[in-house]
């Protein structure tokens, strides 16, 4: 690929834009402590419920107890982004991992973990959802171990079939032949190959784990109430949308950027590292 074709890459629109969104949001998250040392949880029932613009100190107005909206917006990023990354990689790890094994050795091995996967792929998310925060509770840590449960997969299912057709291909069986370690097999001749279609799957799921995340606080099913986050800020607001509709508006709009821009970061890898897929535009 010559330096200009690598180049006009980067100068696409979907990369640009996602990249603004997710870089804003990420910087946000970052300096939240320098400018909201208290992460909003400061409460002020003197300033409750003031409108976007009405106080230099609160430029997105306040939440019915008083705490600053733009403060709990910033810090409830930190958790969100937190809950989508962490729960996708611990998706990738274990999905990958069982994705290997089932279809590198088969048999057995193959028969147990699909039979498996597709015993849970037959339970209803919302149903494993309130099962496990039943079981366990709910809390940030729980919510992602429930996250990573649900999602190991699909990781398992796109690396399984993926595995079944690249066994057979002629350096794999060359590499065999000649005595080459299964596990280096594995890691040195079958893991690259497959790279491109997990990472197009993490950046799309982890805009999807944020709005789960967000719907599951929003149930009452996910981050401890005392944390600031989207989704927990979407619930405190919904009965005062009549009257304060900043106070969910502004939580669900940033997950109306964070989740476009991650998606559009999905849209620009899947087109880059799978060229035969593209649509032309």
């Amino acid at each position: 690929m010559s330096a200009r074709a690598g180049a006009s890459r980067y100068l696409n629109l979907e990369f640009i834009l996602g990249a603004v969104l997710i870089g804003s949001i990420c910087l946000a998250v970052v300096v939240q402590e320098f400018f909201f040392p208290n992460a909003g949880t400061r409460i002020d029932l003197a300033a409750r419920l003031l409108p976007p613009f009405a106080s230099p100190a609160h430029i997105l107005g306040t939440d019915p107890l008083g705490r600053d909206v733009l403060a709990r917006v910033v810090a409830g990023g930190k958790i969100s982004l937190l809950v989508g990354f962490t729960s996708v990689i611990g998706a990738v790890v274990f999905g990958v991992l069982m994705g290997l094994i089932a279809g590198y050795y088969r048999g057995f091995w193959d028969m147990i973990v699909m039979r498996f996967a597709d015993l849970q792929l037959d339970m209803p998310f919302i149903l494993l959802a309130i099962t496990f925060i039943a079981i366990v509770g709910g809390s940030l840590t729980n919510t992602i171990i429930l996250l990573i449960v649900s999602q190991w997969v699909q990781y398992a299912r796109l690396v399984r079939g993926s595995v079944l057709t690249l066994r057979e291909r002629e350096f794999i069986l060359s590499a065999r032949a000649i005595g080459v370690k299964d596990w280096r097999i594995i890691l040195q001749h079958l893991l690259p190959n497959l790279i491109g279609p997990v990472i197009v799957l993490m950046t799309l799921n982890v805009a999807n784990n944020i709005l789960l995340e967000s719907s599951l606080t929003f149930l009452g099913l996910g981050v401890d109430p005392t944390i600031p986050s989207w989704g927990g800020m979407l619930a405190d607001g919904r009965t005062y949308l009549q009257t304060a509709w900043w106070v969910s508006v502004f939580p669900g709009f940033a997950i109306l950027l964070t989740v476009l821009g991650l998606n559009l970061l999905g849209d620009w890898l899947r087109d880059s590292l799978d060229p035969t897929g593209r649509t032309s535009r």
